[in-house]
């Protein structure tokens, strides 16, 4: 709940909201969250210490409090904290911005003093521009046994790509499709707006009905649709509803209706592999197009090329390999690393990725090819192109079903003396039959984006292994340029420069 009504008048003041109670939706904030809510365990406060924080995003950190509550020790820094800071300091006291350190300081009071974690939102100055910044602060025992520390995280990002707000004019209409809730909450949140409610209903016989429950006409409209196949609905149920719910939204009046399906069905058949085989790619785009869409939204398809020519209305694609070479980083500071197409058809999509992470890490990054034929059910190949021994092999694709090609490529680079093996996709369906991928000893380490739930299932398969990157605020930095004018090419990397 809020607790702004209850709080005092000069930390009002300091503040723009104030919330006890709620779970931070910031990825690197609710990591910390997580970890201090699972050590609490329905103690008032949990133990920590700094060693055990280091597992978590880099945003995480520690303080204690010292000299009868007048100043705090740092006893774990963060890079975030340091920027909100104005710099790397020990101490808030002699911290470079006076105003922020007092910020801290009186929130940290006040969270020992409840007992109880609060997420903190205020908005300040820098030489970069207006800076909204998110804090998590949380109890913690320091080693003394006294309830004097606080564990906590920060979240700084700029207004122009992460605030988003949108005057009434410009606001759109955003809307969720079963299974795809979680992401466009999480978008509407940055929009600062909330998802509109829509009827469904499917009947005995396998029909279904859909429509909006609030007036869309001369009204943008946004579509986050979930294209894969879920527990209780396939996914041609899925897409059926989607042509019904775009054509009802037209007849309705909508301005514009534009979808957002970071994962996109039937992708991956866009060209005739032998006589009169159905090209599908193109299939969708004419039933997309015939009930009225007016632009298309997704991330990372399967052949760029392909997905451009066959649609005829607007398309913007958004890659994530700047979001995979932003996380992986840190951890390839000390490291060789060698990308590996685990497949010839994806030997451009990993050769892009390999020249992003050259990029990002400022050094050479070798490259692998793993060959395969696939035909009749049947996967041949033994060519293995590249040097791996060594090195971290990073497997990258842009999706992962069964993970049969997955693993196969992780078994050759492990044949072939690499010393870890990281596997990368940006859509994780894991069908039926990804168990073996998920519990895979040669593989350490799998990372995904939330184009598509991730099941509890695969989770607890993969266990600590598995990292899934989010991509609400990419989606809604995107949603926001197309509202209001803005370079889709900037976006990336704009977004890469807050620290996401």
């Amino acid at each position: 709940m809020t607790t702004m009504a209850t709080c005092s008048a000069p930390l009002r003041r300091l503040f723009d909201r104030l919330d006890s109670g709620g779970e931070p939706l910031e990825r690197g904030l609710r990591e910390t969250y997580e970890c201090w809510k699972g050590l609490r365990a329905g103690d008032i406060a949990p133990q920590i210490d700094a060693p055990q924080l280091e597992p978590l995003a880099p945003s995480a950190f520690i303080c204690r409090r010292v000299e009868a509550g007048r100043d705090y020790v740092i006893e774990r820094n963060s890079e975030t904290l340091a920027r909100l800071l104005g710099g790397p300091t020990d101490r808030l006291a002699a911290a470079p911005d006076r105003k922020e350190a007092v910020r801290l300081r009186r929130l940290f009071d006040s969270v020992l003093q409840a007992g109880e974690h609060v997420v903190a939102q205020f908005s300040f100055t820098s030489a970069a521009g207006t800076v909204v910044a998110e804090v998590l602060a949380a109890p913690i025992i320091s080693r003394s046994g006294m309830q004097d520390s606080v564990l906590g995280a920060v979240s700084l990002r700029y207004t122009e790509a992460a605030q988003h707000c949108l005057t009434d004019k410009e606001a759109p209409l955003v809307f969720a499709l079963p299974g795809a809730e979680n992401l466009a909450g999480a978008c509407a949140h940055l929009l600062r707006t909330s998802l509109s409610p829509l009827e469904i209903r499917d009947f005995e016989d396998g029909e279904h009905k859909i429509r909006p429950l609030v007036g869309v006409r001369r009204r943008d409209v946004y579509v986050f649709a979930h294209l894969a196949s879920g527990a209780s609905e396939s996914v041609n149920d899925r897409l059926c509803k989607l042509f019904f719910f775009i054509g009802a939204l037209k007849q309705s009046g909508a301005a514009s209706v534009n979808v957002v399906a970071p994962y996109l069905c039937y992708a991956r058949k866009e060209r005739q592999t032998k006589p009169r085989d159905p090209v599908t790619l193109r299939y969708v785009a004419q039933l997309l197009e015939s009930v009225g869409l007016d632009r298309l939204l997704v991330v990372t398809v399967h052949d760029l090329g392909a997905f451009q020519n066959a649609f005829r209305c607007e398309t913007q694609h958004l890659d994530t390999d700047a979001l995979f070479t932003h996380a992986l980083a840190p951890s390839l500071s000390h490291e060789e690393a060698c990308v590996v197409s685990p497949d010839p058809g994806g030997e451009k999509r990993a050769e892009l990725f390999r020249e992003a992470l050259e990029r990002r890490l400022g050094r050479p990054v070798s490259k692998a090819l793993v060959d395969k034929h696939r035909s009749m059910g049947k996967v041949t190949g033994e060519i293995f192109a590249g040097d791996v021994e060594g090195r971290t092999a990073i497997i990258y694709d842009d999706l992962v079903s069964t993970g049969g090609t997955m693993l196969r490529a992780a078994r050759a680079c492990r044949e072939h003396g690499a010393r870890k093996v990281v596997a990368i996709a940006a859509h994780a369906l894991f069908s039926s039959g990804s168990a073996a991928f998920l519990r895979a000893t040669e593989i350490d380490q799998i990372w995904v984006t939330d184009s598509v739930s991730v099941s509890e299932e695969a989770r607890r398969d993969a266990s600590e292994r598995l990292h899934v990157v989010g991509l609400a605020r990419l989606l809604a930095g995107a949603i926001h340029r197309m509202q209001t004018g803005g370079s889709l090419n900037e976006l990336l990397e704009h977004e890469l420069a807050r620290q996401l």
